[in-house]
């Protein structure tokens, strides 16, 4: 050891105080007694005894003498503690509290409070309600109540609620500006009437909410809008949304799309006025039944406040006849034809009118005109436009001869109804039409002595053709005793052979004479036959025969000289009999 140093020897570890058993005592000042109620905002206080020094202080609750839950620790006085108890469930409870004692080093023991009663009452709402007459139950913003209330009317609000200590209630977000003055405390009315002369439309959430001496409350929201302006409309879907309808029974829908509330109420039902009487319609669609022609309904929508909207007037036009065929306009049609035919097709409709925009004509070639399909072409044809005029063309028409065009229209008129005409025939006819003509020929007399080479009768004819012809054609003269029965045939008098290229010429006709000696006394008939064996296929038959009449004259008799001069008589007779014969109709008979 070395002098001047100190001989104390010290260890490394720190020295220990040594604690010992606290003396301080605590009790609850105020605290809970046993089986005390106690519910809402509960102080507690404590009073310190024995001796020592207070650091600090715990506190802590149980509801099983188990598990305990720390609700404070104390660090300076005053030694007390605000305690909310509805932060606890109701039942029974024990607090406890123990402080550190500084001078001792040590905690206190544990010391318990009573076992008391947590009897917190939170207020239950039962009822809050609008006294005013409305629709809907309020209970969300989907499910909203509706009230058709003035701006200077009174909005009625109601409510009741169960709780041991309710002092009073408030009420916010409701219309209007402001809000009122809480109900209670003292004296509860339970509602308000609330009246500000300044109540807009629109959708409010009126609050209510109840409080209690504990310091507890409920809320409760409920959703309400207020609705004065009546829905307005405009025209629904009538039929199949065109101008006409072609039934008698008519569908409206989108009566919901055709309203409008705007932000109020919605759309209740749509009202229907017609012969006089209002219906009223809650679904989207209706079914309403009109005689044909045009009418006019009312239609009106009512929200669900009953606000009732302007009335509109819609149109019914309903139109169930078919158009009506009148008739067909055809070009000429010849196997001579060059390029398109022109066809059209009248019709009409009183109802809606004709759809000018969907006609269509169809086409076909048959062999007779009849039947409900063409036998040649086999199907109708469409001509490629619409509407009720257009041409047919053909590459060459001069292989339908005889042949029928068959033609029906496909018409629809403005409603939807549509005609399918009947089936229409037009025959295709031969372009070359050969025959007399009637003003230029005949007989240079009318009387001749039988057998009298020398005072033969000459017959000039006049060949036409009605357009150029190229070939060559066989015209006969033939004739016949007037007084014949059907067992006698014509004679074939003479045969001339037209030759081809001599009805080409500039009037395309040409002029033949014939001498004809008749053979015996009496009348006969003559006639002039073109082309008698059909070999030219021609646009009319008929006209390919000509007929006369001549008298063979008797010689002897009184008057009659040698040079052939026949009585008065005789003469008148027979130009008498041949002014009957030539007005007479002749059906030629078969060649």
């Amino acid at each position: 050891m070395t002098m001047g140093q100190s001989s104390e020897v010290f260890l490394s570890d720190s020295r220990q105080v040594k604690s010992s058993e606290s003396q301080l005592s605590i009790t609850f000042l105020n605290g809970p007694t046993e089986n005390q109620d106690v519910k809402g905002l509960y102080t507690l206080s404590f009073s310190l005894s024995g001796t020592g020094t207070i650091t600090s202080m715990e506190i802590e609750i149980s509801n099983d003498d188990t598990n305990w839950l720390s609700v404070a620790n104390l660090t300076s006085t005053p030694w007390l503690k605000h305690v909310d108890t509805t932060t606890y469930d109701n039942g029974s409870w024990k607090f406890r509290a123990r402080a550190w004692d500084s001078t001792a080093q040590n905690f206190t023991t544990w010391f318990p409070s009573g076992e008391f009663n947590i009897v917190n009452q939170v207020p239950v709402i039962t009822s809050f309600t609008l006294a005013n007459s409305g629709v809907g139950s309020g209970n969300s913003a989907l499910d909203r109540a509706w009230y058709s209330i003035a701006a200077n009317g009174t909005l009625e609000f109601d409510w009741t609620a169960t709780d041991d200590d309710i002092t009073h209630a408030s009420l916010a977000n409701v219309p209007g500006p402001g809000s009122p003055s809480d109900d209670g405390p003292g004296t509860i009315a339970y509602g308000w009437d609330w009246s500000t002369g300044l109540i807009d439309e629109g959708t409010y959430n009126p609050r209510l909410t109840v409080w209690d001496d504990s310091g507890l409350s409920a809320s409760k929201t409920m959703f309400i809008g207020i609705d004065r302006t009546a829905p307005t409309m405009v025209a629904p879907t009538i039929g199949n949304g065109g101008e006409w309808s072609d039934s008698a029974t008519v569908i409206i829908s989108g009566l919901d799309s055709a309203t409008d509330d705007g932000s109020g109420s919605g759309l209740d039902y749509v009202q229907i006025k017609q012969d006089s009487v209002w219906s009223n319609i809650s679904g989207f669609t209706t079914t309403l039944t009109f005689e044909e022609g045009e009418h006019e309904i009312m239609m009106r929508a009512i929200d669900r406040v009953g606000n009732i909207g302007t009335v509109i007037t819609v149109e019914i036009k309903v139109d169930i006849t078919e158009p009506e065929g009148i008739s067909w306009s055809v070009d000429e049609m010849s196997t001579s034809q060059i390029g398109p035919i022109n066809i059209s097709y009248s019709a009409q409709d009183l109802g809606s009118g004709i759809d000018l925009a969907n006609p269509k004509i169809q086409y076909g070639f048959d062999m007779n005109g009849v039947g409900a399909i063409p036998d040649q072409s086999g199907r109708w044809i469409d001509i490629g436009v619409s509407g009720l005029d257009g041409t047919v063309s053909l590459a060459s028409w001069a292989t339908k001869s005889k042949q029928y065009l068959m033609l029906r229209a496909i018409v629809n008129d403005n409603a939807g109804n549509e005609l399918v005409s009947i089936p229409t025939a037009f025959q295709i006819l031969p372009g070359i039409d050969l025959s007399w003509n009637v003003s230029e020929t005949g007989v240079d007399r009318l009387v001749a002595r039988p057998g009298d080479t020398n005072g033969k009768i000459e017959v000039t004819s006049l060949l036409e053709v009605n357009q150029a012809y190229g070939g060559e054609v066989t015209v006969y003269l033939q004739s016949a005793p007037a007084d014949r029965d059907s067992g006698v045939d014509w004679t074939t008098v003479q045969t001339i052979v037209v030759e081809s290229g001599n009805l080409s010429n500039e009037c395309l006709c040409e002029t033949i004479v014939w001498n004809y000696v008749v053979p015996n006394t009496g009348q006969w008939d003559l006639r002039l036959v073109i082309d008698p064996s059909n070999g030219i296929d021609e646009r009319d038959e008929t006209n390919n025969y000509h007929y006369m009449m001549v008298t063979g004259a008797s010689v002897s008799g009184v008057g009659v000289v040698t040079s052939f001069a026949p009585g008065i008589i005789l003469l008148l007779a027979t130009g008498f009999a041949i002014a009957w014969y030539q007005n007479r109709r002749i059906t030629p008979p078969p060649s």
